[in-house]
Formats: structure tokens, sequence, C-alpha cells
């Protein structure tokens, strides 16, 4: 038998029995197999499948739990972890976490997985023979891509981010769907790993899809129609900015262009919970009556 690495599954045949668990060999080398990864009846001459990693004092050892991600197999783990100029920890299944060096993110820190985002990975050596964490790549990716057909468009989406570009950024929706979101379609980059919502805004001809992350316009209006109604009521009612205001103005103090903040006040004038005075923007006598 080849030497004993870790990151794969082998066949070793149990020799003894120690207090904290029993020795594996491969009839060249021995690996423990500690009390707490044992999961079935084991006894000296019994051949069984372990995987193997090293312990926390770099020693190698031994599993009965076999992940799915191994050298040369690839899946979704969660980020345990985070430790700048270092990388981040995924947890393959052991209950013991794994490095994806800071060499294998993104060179910005901003972009790197939150705790609880996944990951598709498989794992690999350094040149010591320690066990790494490797993201998929395009290619590696392939194989859970499905072609979407023309009828998704406008559907709404959910998928994970797996890569992410100065340009746009890359998901596999739930459906397996490859999605782009250019980055007029996103308001903030969103991290590796992290979920994202949105909807598809046009299918190509190879089946990948655009995606967007920005509300509807109707959406869009309601959202900015609330934020200047709950500034007025942070401010008892009354606030100095009118569709006549300054478009600098407006997008200083509500984020928005003076388009939007046009539309949002028109919905919130429609509905009659505001009026305009003055250079002023009021809520109205009944809306200020329901508020009371």
């Amino acid at each position: 038998m080849e030497k004993l690495l870790p990151g794969k599954v082998v066949q070793l045949t149990v020799v003894r029995e120690a207090p904290f668990g029993f020795f594996l060999s491969s009839g060249k080398q021995d690996v423990l197999l500690h009390e707490s990864q044992i999961v079935s009846e084991l006894e000296p001459g019994k051949t069984i499948d372990v995987f193997l990693y090293r312990d926390r004092e770099g020693r190698l050892a031994a599993t009965e739990t076999i992940p799915d991600v191994r050298i040369g197999s690839f899946g979704w783990c969660k980020v345990t972890d985070i430790k700048s100029g270092l990388g981040v920890f995924i947890d393959i299944g052991i209950g013991r976490d794994v490095l994806l060096h800071e060499n294998d993110l993104p060179k910005v820190q901003r972009v790197w997985p939150d705790i609880g985002g996944k990951l598709y990975c498989t794992l690999k050596l350094d040149k010591y023979d320690n066990l790494l964490a490797k993201l998929a790549n395009e290619k590696d990716m392939e194989p859970l891509f499905k072609r979407a057909s023309k009828d998704v468009f406008n559907r709404d989406v959910e998928g994970i981010v797996y890569r992410t570009l100065r340009s746009g950024t890359f998901v596999i929706t739930e459906e397996g769907y490859r999605g782009f979101i250019h980055e007029s379609q996103r308001g903030q980059e969103p991290r590796i790993g992290s979920n994202v919502r949105g909807r598809v805004i046009g299918v190509k001809d190879d089946g990948t899809v655009n995606v967007s992350l920005l509300p509807r316009s109707y959406e869009a209006i309601a959202i900015d129609a609330d934020k200047i109604y709950r500034y007025l009521l942070e401010r008892g009612g009354t606030m100095p900015y009118t569709d006549k205001s300054r478009p600098e103005d407006i997008e200083k103090r509500f984020g928005m262009s003076k388009a939007a903040f046009k539309r949002a006040i028109g919905r919130l004038m429609k509905e009659k919970k505001i009026v305009q005075e003055n250079g002023w923007t009021k809520i109205t006598a009944r809306e200020n009556n329901e508020q009371s």
C-alpha cells in the first residue's frame, strides 16, 4: 500500500485496542482511530474503510465518518470561522474543521464568506502533506448546472454565490441554473457563500440566466416611499424636502436619485399621506390622527 496521507478513504485493519480507541494498520503504518470517531463494532483483525485526516497535534488519524468532501471529491461545506491573514475554516462533517487558505479566497476580504456561508469545495495537500480546502472553479461546478428554459424569465430565484468579480457575481440557483449578476444589477457586492434572492431578467441560448438583485420598479417605489415616510415620522411629521429639492440634497439624505424620490413622493401624495406646502413636506392631518 502507498504511504498513508490525509484526505482520502482507505481500507485498514484493526490491529489492537488502546485505552482511547483502536490502532489501525496498512501493514506499514499504524493510525489511531479515536473512540470519538468509531461508529461500528470493532475487534482486532477486522478490515474497515476510514477517512484520514490530521488531529490537533498534527498526527495522522482516522475516522469511520466518511465525508462527501475528499481529495478528488466535491461537496457543500459551511464556514465555521474566519481568521484575517489566514483564511476561513470549513466543516466537512468529521468534527475537525479544515482551512481554506486566504490564497484560495478573493483578494478583497470584504467579499470573503461569513460564518455560516456555504462553499462548494474539495480537499488538497500542501507541500507538507497538511490537509487544506480548495474552492471549486467554474469547470468543477459544471456537473451541478441545469439549463434554464425561456419561461423562467422574470421569475424570482434564490441561490448561492460561488464566484464574485468586480464586473459581476456568479450564482447557482436552487434549481441548478448558472446565474450572472452584473454589477449594475446589485447594490452591495455579495460575499461568496452567501444566499441571495433576485429575479431572472434574461435567459441565454445556452441555458444560463442573468439575474437582478434590484427590486422591480413598483417594489422600489414602495421601499423608497416607506423610507421617506419613516423619516417624516422621526422628524415629527415634517421635513424640508420636496420634489423641488436639489438632487444632491436628496441623494445625501435618502440615498436615492431625485427621480426615485419624486416617484415615491408621488405615491405618498396619491395615498393622501402627505402634502407639500411652502417648500416643506408634511404628513396630512388624517395621517397624524391615525398615528396618534
